[in-house]
């Protein structure tokens, strides 16, 4: 799994990076205001993720692949596509029924940090 989680979290700041200059660049001028902080809010909680989901990599490395870990890093994959996903298409143009799955990505997130804090706890 840490390969995996690795390269999720790799490939995912590249994106990140990627999508945070392609909405300061070309779509400043073609999205309103608030459409384009709905696309910012998507970038920084897939940046924050991404950056979450390389220490838990690092640590399944480290401690082992245990369930707790395993938990956390795909629970932040979910978040991630769940809710930096939906928050892009809805600044892009999506239907407002599709802001139904970003509470969802969020419950990702909180997964992902509550079984981070309780694999904390019990490591040595």
């Amino acid at each position: 799994m840490q390969r995996y989680f690795l390269t999720f979290a790799a490939l995912s700041g590249f994106i990140t990076v990627t999508l945070g200059a392609f909405a300061a660049h070309a779509l400043k001028h073609q999205l309103s205001a608030e459409s384009l902080a709905v696309f910012r809010t998507g970038v920084d909680y897939q940046m924050f993720h991404a950056l979450a989901l390389l220490a838990v990599g690092l640590l399944l490395k480290q401690q082992g692949e245990t369930r707790l870990l395993k938990l956390s890093g795909c629970a932040f994959i979910c978040g991630t596509v769940l809710f930096s996903g939906s928050l892009y298409a809805l600044a892009l143009g999506a239907p407002h029924a599709m802001g139904i799955i970003t509470p969802l990505g969020g419950l990702g997130f909180l997964t992902g940090w509550l079984a981070l804090t309780v694999s904390a706890w019990r490591s040595r």
